[in-house]
């Protein structure tokens, strides 16, 4: 582990131009790292469907306001997903996150190989005379980047070297539809429908037209990005008196609406994001990290909680005291934190940002759809009364396209919805595709019902009142609006190519490999060893067989993996967590009541194994 006192301590590297297709808010103009010298600049190497990435955008936003004249922070955009690579895909998402900062488009990662950055989010700063002086992978890093960044001003204020300047950030026109980048749906008992309106931090109630609108719900300061949407339980109207359950995604709470006077409610969670991997609290007392979607599971909320990459229940009390006050527990019930795809008993299972959720018609199974693993998986009610994670389509992290056949060999590209059809089988809003896809569990296969549509993200049975027959109300994220669409008599059948992740892989030689994450704490913070090393390093791989040693969760940053010769390529799975607090770095005690922050980050590293690949693999969590 790095202990060295200042993340400057080191030979000094200039920092690589900003290569790319092109720039977002900047009106037109292309940049170059001469445009920021003698400020600080901060660069965000992000992509849009990645959660962390969003985490680390609100990190960012106070930074920003604090260092105004001194400091830009450039994203880098990078994409996973051949969606992401789209330019107007791009710059619908910066819109739809509130990206108050230039963009660079580097669809080829250029600009990525060139920082030799190894995961989305990275952070790096270079000092204002175009030197790097930090890498930062993963959350957390908001209070110590601050710090960074005040002390890089002061040094170079006296130095000469800063000289403050206007600020290239140019806002985009602004938009002009009534919804904005809606999220999720449900269908009302009267045929209208209730549609959380994401980017306006609304949840508006629709006519059965899809266009005219009989109320509005929330706005900012009181939703921010709500996502998933459900209905409450006659039990939960009666002990909480709300109507519609509502995740409210950058808030981090789950909260109801009752929509006899329209006030909304929180249900589950403190409005703080969770920063330590647990669970299982009193709901109101429970941090949760970016909710996205809702279920019903025998009398149980499930929240597809994508934050932590998790599955999590909310257990509401008898009735309150008071209503509306909240009651009852919420805890994990799927999911380790580890992202990835792994099947098996809840406790064991992987999942990837899961972001969609239906309950089967037997109540004994919610379908979810796990985004970043691009795939349809389950969670089910056992034989002893466990729940059981299954996965039907989907192969794993950097696996995706449109190809349809055999639930094995189908392919899906981020997906963010998913409903039950009357038949048993289930339509998948496989978003990043533009389509509407069907699995069949009967017959294993997927077929295409729908394509051309923009970025669907939630779609809800409705019976054609004149034909009788089914059709689906999908929700267009991108086009901003709910879309109609009849359910073909013979699904069209896409035979697509099957994509992969465009990563540079990392080359390491089989048999022993040293593996170090190097973490310095922020100016100010020191490690928090009160009760023993206070970092945590998870190691495991994909295809079975590739780590032979060295796999497991176990304390300290420095590893020892054998990996096998006999295996070609494959992904290393390394997650990290690392506590500080707030203290002087010279001294052994800490003060009373110190702040403390936990730094962590999850790492997919493509792998090539080469008989004189290197036997040494370092990667910064927080490092110079």
């Amino acid at each position: 582990m790095t202990t060295e006192p200042s993340l400057r301590a080191r030979v000094k590297v200039r920092a690589p131009e900003l290569v790319g297709r092109g720039w977002l808010n900047t009106g037109g103009r292309a940049l170059s790292l001469a445009d920021f010298r003698g400020r600080v600049l901060v660069l965000d190497f992000w992509t849009f469907c990645c959660v962390n990435c969003l985490h680390v955008l609100d990190e960012l936003r106070p930074v920003e306001a604090q260092y105004p004249d001194a400091l830009t922070i450039v994203g880098v955009h990078s994409p996973k997903f051949e969606h992401e690579a789209d330019p107007d895909a791009l710059a619908a998402a910066v819109e739809r996150y509130a990206v108050h900062h230039p963009v660079l488009d580097d669809p080829e990662l250029v600009t990525w190989r060139a920082y030799t950055a190894r995961a989305w989010p990275t952070l790096v700063v270079v000092d204002p005379e175009g030197y790097v002086v930090a890498s930062m992978s993963g959350e957390g890093h908001g209070p110590g980047l601050a710090a960074l960044v005040g002390e890089l001003i002061e040094e170079h204020a006296a130095k000469g070297t800063l000289q403050p300047g206007g600020d290239p950030f140019v806002p985009p026109p602004a938009p002009d539809t009534a919804l904005r980048f809606p999220g999720k749906v449900v269908a009302l008992d009267d045929g209208s429908f209730v549609v959380s309106d994401t980017a306006n931090h609304q949840v508006v109630h629709l006519e059965a037209d899809l266009e005219t609108e009989r109320r509005r719900w929330g706005g900012p300061g009181v939703l921010n990005e709500p996502q998933g949407l459900v209905l409450a339980t006659s039990k939960v109207r009666d002990q909480y008196g709300v109507d519609l359950v509502v995740a409210d995604s950058v808030n981090h709470q789950v909260k109801g609406i009752r929509f006899s006077d329209g006030t909304i409610h929180p249900l589950v969670g403190t409005g703080r994001q969770l920063r330590q991997r647990r669970g299982g609290a009193p709901a109101r007392q429970q941090d949760l990290s970016t909710p996205w979607d809702l279920a019903w599971l025998d009398g149980r909320l499930i929240i597809a909680m994508a934050g932590t990459h998790q599955l999590w229940a909310w257990s509401p009390a008898g009735p309150p005291e008071t209503a509306p006050t909240p009651g009852g527990t919420v805890e994990v019930i799927a999911g380790t934190t580890n992202e990835g795809l792994r099947d098996g008993p809840g406790a064991q299972a992987w999942f990837a940002q899961p972001s969609g959720l239906c309950t089967s018609a037997d109540g004994r199974r919610v379908w979810v759809a796990d985004s970043e693993t691009s795939a349809l998986r389950s969670v089910a009610i056992d034989d002893t009364g466990g729940l059981t994670v299954q996965t039907h389509v989907g192969t794993g992290l950097f696996d995706f396209g449109h190809r349809d056949g055999p639930a094995a060999q189908a392919l899906l590209q981020h997906p963010l919805g998913v409903t039950e059809l009357p038949d048993g089988s289930v339509a998948v809003s496989d978003t990043y595709n533009g389509a509407i896809r069907r699995y069949d569990p009967v017959t294993g296969e997927v077929t295409t019902l729908a394509r051309d549509l923009a970025e669907p993200s939630d779609a809800v049975v409705e019976g054609d009142p004149e034909s009788g027959r089914t059709r689906l109300v999908v929700v267009e994220s991108a086009a901003h609006r709910l879309t109609r669409i009849a359910l073909p008599e013979d699904a069209q059948r896409v035979d697509g190519p099957a994509r992969r992740t465009q990563r540079p892989a990392t080359e390491l030689a089989p048999g022993e490999v040293r593996l170090e994450v190097t973490f310095v704490p922020p100016k100010g913070q020191k490690l928090d060893d009160r009760w023993g090393d206070p970092t945590v390093l998870d190691v495991s791989a994909s295809p079975e067989g590739l780590l032979l040693d060295g796999g497991g969760r176990t304390r300290g940053l420095r590893r020892t993996l054998t990996l096998a010769s006999g295996i070609r390529t494959g992904t290393l799975h390394v997650s990290v967590q690392a506590a500080a607090c707030d203290g002087d770095p010279e001294t052994d005690d800490l003060p009373e009541h110190a702040a403390c922050h936990l730094f962590q980050q999850d790492w997919g590293i493509p792998l090539t194994l080469v008989a004189d690949g290197p036997t040494e693999l370092t990667l910064d969590l927080r490092g110079a």
